[in-house]
């Protein structure tokens, strides 16, 4: 079965990090939803929950990583990376289905 996301070495690395710092708990991954709101109407959410039911889970080098049923829909074929060049820091979600993207990336429109 084909993954609903990617996620890139230098991500899986770097959720790994913060794992460590967080120690967010044993039956918890990082979710990865999308949440109406933003300038372009939708915007992505990164954080570490525990697993739920109906969630799509999915291992990345023993990374968890969790995606609700609605979320995975808009969520299809992203690439979740990490940036950390001069243009600042942080997840970068690549999202080849977004038709319009605002300018702090983090709001899209499909």
């Amino acid at each position: 079965m084909e993954n609903i996301i990617q996620v890139t070495e230098k991500a899986i690395a770097k959720i790994r990090e913060i794992q460590e710092q967080e120690q967010p708990g044993e039956d918890s991954g990082l979710r990865l939803a999308v949440v109406g709101g933003g300038c372009s109407g939708l915007s992505y959410k990164i954080e570490f929950s525990l697993k739920k039911e109906k969630d799509n889970i999915l291992d990345f080098n023993g990374v968890t990583v969790l995606i609700d049923p609605k979320s995975a829909i808009y969520l299809k074929g992203v690439t979740l990376d990490f940036a950390d060049g001069l243009e600042g820091k942080g997840f970068v979600f690549n999202n080849p289905n977004a038709k319009n993207t605002c300018g702090c990336g983090e709001s899209f429109t499909i």
